[in-house]
């Protein structure tokens, strides 16, 4: 699918301001899209949407289909009725610049659980019909997800295996019994599915009446300890134990000395294959509906995957095993239609890899960091050698800021060495005839005149921010996430400055 010539910036909801712990889809984020509309801009991407575990990461989430709770807005449920302001009353204060995770959970928890409490008197007919119709609707992943989250919060948060034989298995009687005796947990789960999606449906209306599209972004392997693997085990390469047998990973690479052990479990392709991908296509469809444009991450999997065993403590002792390749893209385009994918094919990438990205007319990226480095694939990240059907950005989520990059220092985040950093540098400043003190509006400029059609720049890096404002280090389990910004940050000046250069580089519409 060919995309349109335009621009857009990377940011993940819980980067957005507001006085609630975390960003929220309430007036915050149509305040953002306003920005955007202001500046230009015709995209806004995002990382996945779902709910987050174990060390926050949005990469590894206890359900592929549904969303991000902690997203919810306060302020939209006081304007439906459902929140009172002085519940409230008594809410933490958190710091503005970062998200406390922790202590923001447990505090945005407890009042969605008094407005679920609250739910059946508070709620309009309106609203209740619509949840009514959301259950329904979406009955196929919400049933098993909502009785997922009542299980794992009864049995302290452990991973599904250790919750006994019975449940970890499924059986027929013990999830009758689990459905009777938890109905008001499963229920409160459900209605805040319902909120995600009610505000979130609206917030994409509202993106979509000022012409701005959303970015969606799916990992290619789903979380272990998922309502995704624990419903569906066959799917999955798994041990009688219920621990995966072999897990996923990315070999030694740019970012990793030992690769990336990421330790999701593997998909039994053929499973996949017998009941004619059905999985994915729910999937898929899922995601269409919150969503606009899909990046799948991880892209070359689908071709080929590191596959590691799953007692290893490293990604260093993989191989690469053949996945399900055009089989699967097939089958989709044949029950949903030609689908607006991004391929994420950074990494390790085979001529098979573009081959397959290719047949299906999925535009790839590239990553102007990633353009003046000594490995053989440098070049291909140069704006000279830019198809128009690809996707261009200064650096995405695993990337440290262009500003940070720039001025970093050996292993901070990659595998560069002083000599790497240095030469790198200086090709950078040769290349651009710049004196770096402004690399981000330099990269920025380079990526908006590149014959790319379409281009994405994360917020941090239309701010200036250094390496303190980073996302994501990949390989390193805390500390990630995290980043807010604040309306004071994105001055006049920048605004100004990004709308010129969106117009000046014919991506404004």
């Amino acid at each position: 699918m060919n995309f349109p010539r335009a621009s857009g910036v990377l940011l993940h909801p819980t980067s957005l301001p507001g006085p609630y712990g975390i960003g929220e889809i309430g007036p915050e984020a149509y305040r953002f899209a306003d920005f955007l509309a202001e500046t230009g801009q015709r995209l806004w991407q995002i990382l996945p949407l779902g709910p987050t575990s174990y060390g926050d990461s949005p990469y590894q989430s206890p359900s592929t289909f549904a969303g991000n709770p902690l997203w919810v807005s306060f302020d939209v449920l006081i304007q439906d009725g459902l929140l009172k302001k002085e519940e409230l009353a008594d809410f933490p204060e958190f710091p503005a610049e970062k998200v406390d995770f922790g202590p923001v959970i447990l505090a945005r928890m407890e009042i969605l659980e008094t407005v679920c409490n609250q739910f059946a008197k508070r709620a309009s007919k309106t609203l209740k019909e619509q949840f009514n119709a959301f259950c329904t609707a979406q009955a196929e992943w919400l049933d098993d997800y909502a009785l997922f989250a009542a299980l794992k919060d009864a049995h302290g948060g452990v991973p599904w295996p250790q919750w006994g034989l019975e449940l970890a298995q499924r059986q027929a009687d013990a999830l009758a019994t689990a459905r009777e005796k938890f109905a008001k947990e499963i229920r409160r789960a459900k209605i805040i599915q319902f909120l995600f999606e009610n505000q979130w449906q609206r917030l994409r209306a509202y993106c979509r009446e000022r012409n701005i599209q959303l970015i969606g972004d799916i990992p290619i392997f789903v979380a272990h300890d998922s309502a995704d693997v624990w419903a569906n085990p066959g799917l999955f390469f798994l041990g009688p134990d219920g621990q995966p047998s072999v897990v996923a990973g990315v070999p030694p690479d740019y970012f990793s000395a030992t690769g990336q052990l990421w330790g999701n479990p593997l998909y039994n392709w053929p499973a996949h294959k017998q009941n004619n991908y059905d999985w994915w296509t729910a999937r898929l469809r899922r995601t269409f509906e919150l969503v606009d444009i899909v990046r799948i991450d991880h892209f070359r999997g689908f071709e080929a995957y590191w596959e590691i065993p799953g007692n290893e403590t490293t990604a260093i002792n993989g191989k690469w095993v053949p996945g399900p390749n055009a089989d699967l893209f097939h089958v989709l385009h044949e029950r949903l239609g030609e689908l607006p994918i991004i391929a994420e094919d950074l990494g390790v990438i085979t001529p098979p890899v573009e081959a397959l990205r290719d047949q299906f007319g999925f535009p790839g990226m590239r990553i102007l960091q990633f353009a003046f480095g000594n490995d053989d694939r440098s070049a291909e990240f140069r704006p000279e050698s830019y198809p128009a059907h690809c996707c261009v950005y200064t650096g995405t989520h695993d990337n440290d800021t262009t500003v940070g990059w720039f001025h970093s220092e050996p292993g901070e985040g990659s595998t560069r060495t002083s000599e790497d950093i240095a030469a790198e540098r200086k090709m950078i400043l040769d290349y651009l005839r710049t004196d770096g003190h402004e690399i981000h509006w330099d990269l920025i400029n380079l990526g908006a005149r590149s014959n790319g059609n379409t281009f994405v720049v994360p917020l941090q890096d239309l701010l200036g921010l250094d390496s303190s404002a980073r996302m994501n280090t990949p390989g390193v389990a805390s500390g990630n996430w995290q980043w807010r910004f604040t309306w004071e940050q994105l001055t006049p000046a920048i605004r100004d400055r990004f709308a010129h250069i969106t117009r000046a580089t014919g991506r404004r519409h």
